[in-house]
């Protein structure tokens, strides 16, 4: 009946098209995914992501290679997942400058809000005001008093413009009402590197990036950033203690191209909530001060949303500039 309807050669196209969709979601994946990673090797979002990947790996049945692309506060490793085919085979670990760069850069290759669709977030944490062992700071009353004898003298570190450790500071700097140095680098690695060496003073560092550091009694935590202490930092007490309304979150995102299909998002989601259960991903995770909180893909878009709005509130009345 539907030959008489339709020409014999569409009925055999749509056939094809149906069937061979569903086989291709079906079969997904069938090569290994591509991981990017915005930052350097050796820091807290490659370690997350590298343990991560592993996890998948197993859930998917193939392998998760991560790629480090690092630079300009993480927008060249988006630029490369925003401009890649939304088939599910090249992802990006988001983090915090994925929330702020729309605030501090005037202009993004790319759409924040239409050029990604959300998988999950994985894990949310304080991040870490450390120095190194031989460092005279100890509190954050002695930062401070140091920032206001010698203005600008002290320097900080971050992995990169626009990342939770260089908006962290800013926000330090706003709220103590003194004058520290920003130095940026192209991943929590190097700046550790240069913390280590001396090169500079502080670190509001990542608690993935400065936990194996501080446990090895190579750096030591001065205070954590977020509102309320943290169960994984004991004694360590928060910078809102001597600054009221300090506060700053980190926290780890996947994403895809825009356009990736919702089955395969669906398999993805499914594959990061069997992952983050395995015991060394909780170990790790725990043991860095960060809380798993795997949730659906809209939980994460109305997550970022909402951060998105809260800093460009505090970018704009403190004036913060990318630098």
């Amino acid at each position: 009946m539907l030959s008489k309807i339709l020409p014999l050669w569409l009925i055999a196209f749509v056939t094809f098209f149906v069937f061979n969709g569903q086989q291709s979601f079906a079969a997904y994946p069938d090569k290994a995914i591509r991981l990017i990673v915005p930052f350097a090797p050796g820091g807290g979002t490659d370690q997350i992501s590298r343990a991560l990947g592993a996890g998948m790996a197993k859930a998917l049945g193939q392998p998760v290679v991560i790629e480090n692309k690092p630079g300009a506060g993480t927008v060249i490793g988006m630029d490369t997942v925003a401009r890649s085919a939304a088939d599910g085979y090249t992802l990006v670990m988001a983090t915090f400058a994925h929330a702020v760069n729309p605030s501090l850069q005037l202009k993004l290759p790319y759409d924040n809000d239409r050029s990604f669709d959300p998988i999950a977030l994985v894990a949310r944490g304080p991040n870490v005001l450390a120095v190194r062992s031989e460092s005279p700071y100890r509190t954050v009353e002695a930062i401070i008093a140091a920032a206001q004898a010698n203005p600008g003298v002290l320097t900080y570190a971050s992995q990169g413009n626009g990342t939770s450790a260089h908006l962290a500071g800013e926000m330090f700097i706003n709220l103590a009402k003194v004058e520290l140095t920003h130095v940026p680098y192209r991943g929590a690695g190097p700046a550790m590197t240069d913390l280590l060496g001396g090169q500079v003073d502080l670190f509001f560092g990542t608690a993935a990036a400065v936990s194996p550091l501080m446990a090895s009694g190579k750096l030591r935590a001065i205070a954590v950033t977020s509102a309320l202490p943290s169960p994984a930092f004991k004694d360590v007490p928060t910078v809102s203690a001597t600054i009221p309304d300090y506060a700053v979150e980190s926290w780890y995102g996947l994403y895809a191209p825009a356009g990736t299909p919702k089955e395969v998002i669906s398999i993805l989601h499914s594959a990061i909530a069997q992952a983050v259960k395995a015991p060394d991903f909780v170990k790790k995770v725990e043991h860095e001060g960060l809380t798993i909180a795997v949730g659906s893909p809209g939980e994460l878009q109305m997550y970022v949303q909402g951060e998105q709005a809260r800093w460009k509130k505090i970018i704009t009345e403190n004036k913060i500039q990318f630098q």
